[in-house]
């Protein structure tokens, strides 16, 4: 497939925001709709900057984005998967802060303001994280929030690892780029090291995003091969991610560590509703054991984490998970 690449709207100024829209076999409708959302906010034409990376769709939208010709840039490329198509959009963006948009998703006019708000008013910004909805509008409450640092946020805090959720300043971001291979939980890997770059992190409660579940969503694949790969994609992460805390400060180090301790809470979890299967899960659990990741450590985490965490260090807990999760994920 030949490469295309539009660039319309050159600027000479430096946009203060960057919006990295990834497309991929979507209804070109739920595309015009994420770009009216970007179009809506208070940002000027030469303060923002729109990049559609268009990963490969068997048929360009291009045609049907006549009326936004002026306002975007579009890129085609041969079909690699979100991460590629990130890596991208963050090569060719000039824009300050960076915000990723999925194609079929919207920015919620009024909280977004808000978060735009502090990038412009707010002093050394390194990132505003916002919260999503399922529902497209949202009621805002003007909040005061006080920063900190990264390290200190992911010690204390549980993160939502879409990347997404938060609009980031570029500065922070150096040579960290999504990893190519990983197809399933790719934001994980990223989001976690670009919070620990962060010097001021201001995390609100503006439900800014509305994300909009359907049957083609990852979360949403039975298929038994997109549940291996969902499966062997997560443990990638977390070994990949637990290799890079021997090289970290201290602080920075309890940060990861705290984070993949959740994360392979949530990678269990996901082998047991998912396979059922004893056989895998205990496979997998030893693969852990062999990389120093289980038995699970105790830490500061949620009710609901900790629960699960002293649960599954057992093989009685294990089997008594494995009989009743599943039960209950298909009673929701």
């Amino acid at each position: 497939m030949p490469n295309q690449q539009t660039h319309t709207s050159l600027q000479e100024t430096q946009p203060l925001v960057s919006f990295i829209i990834t497309y991929y076999q979507m209804p070109v409708q739920m595309l015009q709709e994420c770009l009216d959302s970007i179009l809506q906010l208070s940002l000027r034409s030469f303060e923002r900057e729109i990049i559609i990376i268009d990963d490969g769709s068997e048929k360009s939208p291009i045609n049907e984005l006549g009326a936004y010709e002026d306002d975007i840039i579009y890129v085609r490329q041969k079909n690699g998967g979100v991460s590629v198509a990130r890596n991208k959009g963050l090569d060719i963006a000039k824009g300050t802060f960076i915000q990723f948009v999925d194609a079929d998703d919207i920015l919620i006019q009024a909280p977004y303001e808000q978060c735009l708000d502090i990038m412009r008013y707010q002093e050394n910004v390194d990132m505003v994280m916002f919260d999503f909805s399922t529902n497209r509008h949202s009621h805002v409450t003007p909040e005061s929030v006080t920063p900190v640092n990264g390290s200190y946020f992911m010690r204390n805090n549980n993160i939502h690892g879409a990347a997404w959720g938060y609009l980031f300043n570029k500065a922070i971001l150096g040579e960290l780029r999504f990893t190519p291979s990983i197809q399933y939980g790719e934001d994980e890997e990223f989001t976690a090291l670009l919070i620990l770059r962060a010097e001021k992190l201001y995390a609100t409660n503006y439900q800014a995003y509305f994300y909009r579940k359907h049957q083609s969503s990852v979360t949403s694949q039975t298929d038994p091969t997109h549940i291996q790969k969902r499966l062997d994609d997560s443990y990638t992460i977390i070994t990949k991610m637990n290799t890079l805390t021997d090289k970290m400060a201290h602080t920075d180090k309890l940060a990861l560590q705290r984070r993949i301790a959740q994360l392979t809470m949530d990678y269990i979890y996901n082998i047991i509703v998912k396979t059922k299967s004893k056989k895998e899960l205990d496979h997998r659990i030893q693969q852990l054991y062999d990389n120093g990741l289980f038995p699970l450590p105790e830490g500061k985490y949620t009710s609901q984490y900790t629960w699960f965490q002293r649960i599954v260090n057992n093989s009685m807990g294990r089997s008594i998970l494995l009989h009743t999760l599943p039960l209950l994920k298909k009673e929701r």
